[in-house]
């Protein structure tokens, strides 16, 4: 496995209390694999990511759990050694390019300087490599848009740029936050052919974090649904699409519009209420309060991951016992 996280735990101590944004998850992302993160806006998607790289802001710290990547333990190093392997080892594509970019210098310069930090290049030898990850991420013109400033990319172009920058070292890991999210349609197909040609032409591993579906589908292999700051249901993208197991992935599902031809229209689920805040999760499931199928144990006991089918369910209505 590149990547292995177990029982990873977010806290962000406040005045009131301390407030847990992520609650025990475990996952693991293989060679060539993209691990897809979904969930509803404060679900803990994008938390998750910064935790693996170390760039959680503070108060915000990992309270407990493990974070290896290669079979090396990351999530206890120093601020110097994961600056490190961050760029070298880990890429990360963040969803506006715009924080990700230095105004002031030509995106030549950026990517030389990203080359020259990770790998014992000569300048030659980085303009040239800085030109073909250019090519290779389907800038057109490189040779002549290499002095040019970040303001003068449009959006989509941008946005490869930063891919550009977050594969200069070849990272094992590469993770994505939303990285589609302010492009039109035609340009996110192309960024995902991008990121689907990265994990299989070089075998990264890519952690793909967004809310939409459609992205997902389109290019993970396996995905993670997210509720609360844990994993609800996790397992082959196709099953947990067309099958889920779990009662929140279910509603999911059913809130996606689908083109239909027929006359069989239905009318979309909806899932009532809204997610808990971090400081009244309930006790037991946490999705317990907008759970249809809800029964007594839910409100007792936390389900852990358990098997169904190919995926796996935190819920008890795949208990054995």
């Amino acid at each position: 496995m590149i990547l292995s996280v177990e029982n990873l735990t977010v806290q962000f101590p406040t005045r009131k209390g301390t407030l847990t944004a992520i609650d025990g998850i475990s996952f693991s992302v293989a060679p060539g694999e993209v691990l897809g993160v979904v969930g509803e806006s404060g679900a803990g998607k994008s938390i998750t990511g910064l935790a693996i790289i170390g760039l959680l802001e503070p108060p915000g710290r990992i309270a407990g759990g493990e974070v290896r990547l290669e079979g090396g333990r990351i999530d206890n190093l120093p601020h110097e050694r994961m600056r490190r392997i961050r760029g070298r080892r880990i890429g990360m594509v963040f969803q506006d390019p715009l924080t990700s970019l230095n105004p002031l210098y030509t995106i030549g310069r950026q990517l030389e300087e990203t080359l020259s930090t990770h790998l014992a290049l000569s300048q030659k030898e980085c303009r040239e490599r800085a030109l073909q990850l250019l090519s290779e991420v389907g800038i057109p013109a490189a040779e002549e848009r290499y002095d040019h400033y970040p303001h003068q990319f449009s959006g989509g172009m941008r946005q490869r740029v930063v891919i550009a920058l977050a594969i200069a070292a070849e990272p094992c890991l590469l993770i994505a936050d939303e990285p589609t999210t302010a492009l039109d349609v035609s340009i996110q197909a192309q960024i995902i052919g991008l990121i689907k040609r990265l994990a299989k032409d070089h075998g990264t591993a890519v952690i793909l974090i967004t809310h939409d579906m459609g992205v997902i589908a389109e290019t993970a292999n396996r995905v993670a649904v997210m509720y609360a700051g844990r994993i609800a249901e996790i397992g082959p993208v196709w099953d947990v699409i067309h099958a889920p197991k779990h009662p929140y992935t279910v509603g999911l599902m059913g809130s996606i519009p689908r083109i239909s031809t027929g006359g069989d229209r239905k009318p979309l689920l909806q899932i009532d209420g809204s997610m808990p805040r971090l400081n009244a999760i309930p006790p037991g499931c946490a999705f317990n309060p907008r759970c249809p199928k809800r029964f007594a144990r839910c409100f007792a006991e936390r389900p852990h991951l358990l098997p169904a089918g190919t995926s796996a369910a935190a819920c008890w209505l795949h208990a054995t016992h």
